[in-house]
């Protein structure tokens, strides 16, 4: 796929910026967590700096419209973002350009969702370039990501390029030294790159739904845990008993609900972590937003830092979770694709991929 360095003149050119600021937002409008935007300032600076004249566009789910959140943007990319409340208004702002710009959330045009082509041809209106910079939306068939790119020439942002490099080394990494960590709560976009990886990995560590499935399978009593009604279809081909398939030994029970790895399990866990040489992570072991069932998740965090692995984490919990304990920054690599980084590890096409392919 072409990147930005083939872009041999940014000078005037107008560039539509498929950024990813679906980030969640509390009650009071503030945005949770900041990872996801501050990873966007680097290509924003950089097309700025070559003379481009940029609008940006996202979608976001936590709240319908980007309208309140557009100071914060300010604050954590370090210029003034304008905002443009519809795809109608792009001429207009285009015609007393003043600065780079977002506009509103993307999925209020029906367009969006069903990757419509005429949709795409109204976006890419007046613009010059595409450059897709939002790895976290490529597995999305959308029309800002896939649809958008035949309409204009277009280009792979260095945030996209990177995530690529970086997920691709880790598929590739020896099987020996190999550990995959899965937790979280969604067991069906887990179990896919237990299936593609398990053959590539010498142990893939099990916490969350995604265990607590595979206990059940086994016929383990589960009590009031979260589980999923189709986990015998989901786990369907996946060899249960695969010594490198390795499930909790024990658990932190509260209210009959399974909250957290026990343990014993967290020991044996920490002696496989130790040994790792590439480490790849997605999902907390357990209710890590409550600290009372965080500890098996925090001690696995602690041990993977403390490895010589190259280690590399994925999904918002779980980058929130070691984020709280202060330790994101010492992991090789972070992506800031949740369900496509899965997908991606999966072996799945992403579309967003396919189409600057």
């Amino acid at each position: 796929m072409k990147t930005i360095r083939d872009i041999t003149d940014l000078k005037d050119k107008k560039v539509l910026l498929r950024v990813d600021f679906n980030v969640p937002v509390t009650e009071n409008n503030q945005i949770d967590d900041t990872f996801r935007v501050k990873k966007q300032k680097e290509i924003i600076d950089y097309l700025i700096s070559h003379g481009a004249k940029v609008i940006m566009t996202s979608h976001i789910t936590t709240v319908s419209s980007f309208a309140d959140l557009i100071p914060q943007f300010h604050i954590l990319l370090g210029l003034e973002i304008n905002f443009i409340k519809s795809v109608a208004d792009i001429g207009k702002y285009f015609q007393n350009y003043a600065g780079p710009a977002l506009l509103e959330n993307v999925r209020q045009n029906e367009g969006e969702e069903k990757n419509d082509p005429e949709f795409a041809k109204e976006l890419a209106e007046g613009f010059d370039l595409y450059i897709n910079n939002a790895f976290g939306e490529c597995h999305r068939n959308y029309a800002s990501v896939s649809a958008i790119t035949k309409c204009l020439p277009s280009y792979a942002g260095p945030l996209l390029e990177q995530e690529i490099v970086q997920l691709s080394k880790v598929i590739e990494a020896p099987k020996e030294g190999k550990v995959v960590i899965m937790g979280g709560a969604k067991a069906s976009t887990k179990v896919p790159v237990i299936k593609n990886l398990i053959n590539l990995s010498e142990a893939i560590l099990l916490g969350g739904v995604v265990a607590n499935d595979v206990l059940k399978e086994k016929d383990q009593d589960m009590g009031s845990s979260v589980v999923d009604a189709d986990s015998h279809e989901l786990l369907a081909g996946l060899d249960l008993n695969d010594s490198r398939l390795v499930i909790p030994k024990d658990f932190i029970i509260f209210d009959n609900k399974i909250l957290d790895i026990g343990d014993e399990t967290m020991h044996f866990y920490l002696d496989i972590v130790s040994k790792a040489k590439t480490i790849i992570w997605n999902g907390p072991l357990g209710l890590f937003e409550n600290p009372v069932f965080a500890k098996g998740t925090n001690e696995i965090a602690q041990a993977i830092v403390a490895s010589s692995a190259f280690k590399v984490i994925g999904g918002g919990d779980t980058i929130s979770a070691v984020d709280k304990i202060g330790l994101l920054d010492k992991f090789d690599f972070v992506s800031t694709g949740g369900g496509a980084m899965l997908a991606f590890l999966a072996g799945d096409k992403l579309p967003g991929l396919e189409a600057l392919n």
